[in-house]
C-alpha cells in the first residue's frame, strides 16, 4: 500500500543527522526474525521495512545508526516505538550503528539523538501501525475505524476479534513508504514514553556479559601496536625496526610515516614497538604557561552578532564592568580508551570499534584505503563513555591498515597515556566580556568575545538592547574538538560569573538580578524551581561556607544550578550540596533523565576545580590517571533534581546541557564564601 503524502528515506535522512544502538547484535536480531543480512541490504530507501521489521514471532526490529556510549539511548528509542505501536517494550531489539543494514545517520552529537531521531522513529512506527490496522481491517473485510491496537494486537472494539501483529505479517517486510503526515501520540497520552522504564539489557552490563570492543576476539587474531611521535608538532625521520622484525611471531608494518608491529599477545606488540629506533624533527610549542597568551595573539576575526550600539550604550552605563576569564585544555577521560578490531576478506574489511559516527568512520577508511564504502562495514558495539570524544575513529583505521598488511584480524587497544595525549581536548580558550548596567540593575550594553574555545552557547539569554558577541577562531598549538555541552561549558562559566559580578556591583542578589534580567520563561521557570528546592536566601549559611547559582540554555533545553561550597582552613573547597533543575520539554524517562542530570554534575565538577591538561614542548606532562585529577567518590556532593516536564513541548536532548552551570554555580559560592572572585578553569588550578 502506498500513501501520496510520503517522503522518502533519503530526504528524510538529510533531516536527521544523528542515530543510537543497541545490546542485542545484528545476528540475535535476525536470529529471532528470521531475517538474512541480504534481504535488509535489498531494502529501497523509501521503504517503511528500513526502519522497522516486524518477526513472525512477535518482536519487532527497528534500525538505526544512532551508538549508544552510555547515554541509554537505546531505551528511549524503544519507549517511542512501543508506545506508537502499543506493544510491550520487551518486544522491541533496537539494531544500531551497523553501517551495513541501518539508516545512515551523521553521528550521535549534540544532544540530537531524540530530538532528531525520535520524530522519524514516531512516524515510522506509526505508519507500521496504521498499516497493521489496514492488514486487519482487509482481512476481517471491516471498517478500519473499528479497529484498534493493544498490546501487540490488532483488536475489534466489539470485543469479538483481535489478531497479533506476527499473525498478521508472517514474518513478510511492509511494503510501504514512511507517512511523514501520520499521527503520533500526543505526550500527555504517553503510557511507556514517559515512564522510568528500566535500561534495555541493563542485566548484561552489571554481570559483565555485554562485549565491548575491547573484549572481542577472532580467530587469528593479532595485537596492533602505533609508533607515535614523542610530542606535538614532531615530523618523522626515519625508524630503525631491525629489531622488532628479528623477534619471533612479529610482523611490522612500514607504510611512510606509519609504522606499527603485530604479535599473538599485546605484551609482545608492545616490546616490540619498544624496540624501535625512531628519529623525528621537532618544532617549538607554546606552553601551558603561556598558552593564553598565545591564543589571544593568534586567534582570527570572526562574524560577529550585533544588536545596537554596544560601545556607545557602554559608554554611558552608569555601572560598567570589564573582565577576561581563561579555560584550560581538559581531557575527555573516557571509562574505555579507544579500540578498534579489523578483519579483511578478500577486498571487504569490518571493523569494529567505539565511535560516536560510525558512518564517518567508513567515510575515513574508504578515503584511507581508497575503496568503495559498500566495501567496507563498521559496527560499533556498545562503547564506555565518550563525551564528544569519540567523533573519530583512529584506532579501527589503525587496525584496518595493519591487518591488511599482515592478513590477519588486528587489534589495536589505546593505552590511557595514548588516549589522553593524541585524542582531543575540549579546547582552551580566553574570553573578554565588557557590560553596562544601570544603577537599579538593569543592563544595558553587552561585548563578549570568545577566543579559541567556541561558539556553543555564546548567545546572550539575557535582555540587553545593544550587544556585539563574536567568537574568534585560532589554529590549535594542541588537536581539541567536541566536549559534553561544547564551548557552551566555557561561554557559561563566563557569562553566569560575570552576571553575578554586575549584581554584586548594585548591591542586589544574584537570582533577583537574573530574574530582572530575563524574560524567556523558560529560563525563569527553572530558575525559581531550582532556587525554591534549595532554599535560596543568597546569604552565606556559615563563615566557611558560600552559596552560588547559575542559569543557562542550549541544545533547546534549559538549567538552572544552585552549589554550596564549604572553604577549610587551607583554602581547599568542597562542593556539599547541588540542587539543578533541568527542562528538556516533554520527557521519555524521568529515571535515567536524572542519571543524567546528575552524571553531568559529578563530570562538570572535574572541569570546574580540577581538571587541566598539563604541557610544555609539544609533549602532555599529565597524562595518566595518577597525574590528571578526576572527580573521586569523596568528591560528589549531596546532589537534588528538579525535572521541569513539559508535555506541552517535543523532547529535546539531555546529554550535554546539564552540565554548564555547576561550574559557575561553585564559582559563585566561592565568592560569597570568600570574596574572592576567580577568573579562569580549573577554579583551583594555578593559571
Amino acid at each position: 500500500m502506498h500513501n501520496e503524502s510520503t517522503i522518502n528515506r533519503r530526504q528524510f535522512l538529510q533531516l536527521l543527522g544523528c542515530g543510537v544502538v543497541v545490546t542485542f547484535t545484528l545476528e540475535e536480531a535476525l536470529s529471532s526474525n528470521k531475517l538474512t543480512s541480504s534481504q535488509l541490504l535489498t531494502v529501497p530507501e523509501d521503504q517503511l521495512s528500513s526502519w522497522i521489521h516486524v518477526g513472525d514471532n512477535g518482536f519487532i526490529t527497528i534500525f538505526t545508526g544512532k551508538a549508544e556510549v552510555g547515554q541509554n539511548i537505546r531505551t528511549s528509542l524503544s519507549q517511542i516505538v512501543a508506545e506508537e505501536l502499543e506493544v510491550d517494550i520487551s518486544k522491541i531489539i533496537m539494531v544500531m550503528g551497523d553501517t551495513e543494514v541501518t539508516p545512515y545517520d551523521r553521528g550521535t552529537f549534540g544532544s540530537r539523538s531524540i530530538p532528531y531521531m525520535g520524530p522519524p522513529l514516531r512516524k515510522a512506527a506509526a505508519t507500521a501501525r496504521e498499516l497493521l490496522i489496514d492488514m486487519a481491517a482487509n482481512s476481517w473485510k471491516t471498517d478500519r475505524s473499528q479497529l484498534y491496537v493493544e498490546n501487540g494486537a490488532v483488536k475489534d472494539k466489539s470485543g469479538s476479534r483481535k489478531i497479533d501483529f506476527a499473525s498478521l505479517t508472517k514474518g513478510e517486510a511492509f511494503v510501504r513508504s514512511v507517512d511523514d503526515k501520520v499521527a503520533t501520540k500526543p505526550i500527555e497520552k504517553w503510557k511507556v514514553a514517559g515512564t522510568s522504564v528500566p535500561k534495555v539489557n541493563g542485566q548484561m552490563f552489571v554481570t559483565g556479559k555485554h562485549k565491548y570492543t575491547s573484549d572481542m576476539k577472532l580467530d587469528g587474531m593479532l595485537y596492533g601496536k602505533v609508533l607515535r611521535a614523542p610530542a606535538y608538532g614532531s615530523k618523522f625521520v626515519s625508524a630503525d625496526t631491525s629489531k622488532a622484525e628479528a623477534m619471533a611471531h612479529v610482523k611490522v608494518v612500514k607504510d611512510g610515516d606509519f609504522i606499527a608491529v603485530a604479535a599473538p599477545t599485546r605484551k609482545a606488540a608492545e616490546q616490540a614497538l619498544k624496540s624501535i629506533v625512531a628519529k623525528w624533527d621537532s618544532t617549538s610549542q607554546p606552553s601551558r604557561a603561556e598558552i593564553f597568551d598565545y591564543i589571544r595573539k593568534n586567534s582570527k576575526h570572526g562574524n560577529p552578532t550585533t544588536k545596537g550600539n554596544a560601545a556607545s550604550a557602554f559608554a554611558q552605563s552608569e555601572v560598567k564592568l570589564e573582565q577576561s576569564f581563561n579555560i584550560n585544555y581538559i581531557a575527555h577521560v573516557p571509562l574505555e580508551p579507544r579500540v578498534g578490531l579489523a578483519k579483511w576478506e578478500g577486498d571487504k574489511v569490518t571493523v569494529w570499534t567505539g565511535t560516536q559516527r560510525p558512518f564517518g568512520v567508513q567515510e575515513d577508511l574508504a578515503e584511507v584505503f581508497n575503496i568503495p564504502k559498500e566495501k567496507i562495514r563498521v559496527i560499533q558495539p556498545d562503547t564506555g563513555s565518550g563525551y564528544g570524544g569519540k567523533h573519530s575513529g583512529e584506532a579501527g583505521v589503525e587496525a584496518a591498515r595493519i591487518s591488511k598488511a599482515v592478513g590477519a584480524p588486528v587489534k589495536v587497544a589505546w593505552s590511557r597515556e595514548e588516549e589522553f595525549t593524541w585524542a582531543y581536548f575540549r579546547p582552551a580558550g580566553v574570553i573578554d566580556i565588557t557590560a553596562g548596567v544601570t544603577k537599579d540593575g538593569k543592563l544595558t550594553s553587552w561585548e563578549f568575545h570568545n577566543h579559541n574555545s567556541g561558539p556553543s552557547g555564546i548567545d546572550n539569554p539575557y535582555d540587553v538592547a545593544d550587544s556585539n558577541i563574536e567568537f574568534h577562531p585560532m589554529d590549535s598549538p594542541l588537536r581539541q574538538g567536541s566536549y559534553r555541552g561544547l564551548a557552551a561549558t566555557a561561554n557559561h562559566f563566563a557569562r553566569e560569573s560575570f552576571i553575578n559580578d554586575l549584581a554584586e556591583l548594585v548591591k542586589m542578589d544574584p537570582l533577583e538580578f537574573r530574574l530582572k534580567n530575563l524574560s524567556e520563561p523558560r529560563m525563569k521557570a527553572v530558575l525559581e524551581a531550582a532556587a525554591k528546592k534549595f532554599g535560596w536566601t543568597g546569604k552565606a549559611p556559615a563563615s566557611n561556607r558560600g552559596v552560588g547559582i547559575a542559569c543557562g540554555t542550549e541544545k533547546a533545553s534549559y538549567i538552572a544550578t544552585c552549589a554550596e561550597v564549604e572553604i577549610d582552613g587551607d583554602g581547599n573547597v568542597k562542593v556539599i550540596r547541588a540542587v539543578a533543575a533541568f527542562e528538556c520539554g516533554g520527557i521519555i524517562n524521568p529515571n535515567h533523565l536524572e542519571n543524567q542530570v546528575q552524571g553531568s554534575i559529578i563530570q562538570g565538577l572535574g572541569g570546574a576545580l580540577f581538571e587541566y591538561i598539563d604541557f610544555k614542548d609539544g609533549k602532555i606532562l599529565n597524562g595518566q590517571m595518577s597525574k590528571y585529577r578526576v572527580p573521586r567518590f569523596g568528591d560528589v556532593p549531596d546532589i537534588e533534581v528538579v525535572l521541569v516536564n513539559r508535555t506541552d513541548i517535543a523532547p529535546a536532548g539531555a546529554g550535554e546541557t546539564p552540565i554548564l552551570c555547576i561550574a559557575p554555580a561553585v564559582r559563585n559560592a566561592i565568592s560569597n564564601a570568600t570574596s574572592r572572585k576567580l577568573y579562569s578553569l580549573p577554579l583551583s588550578a594555578k593559571t
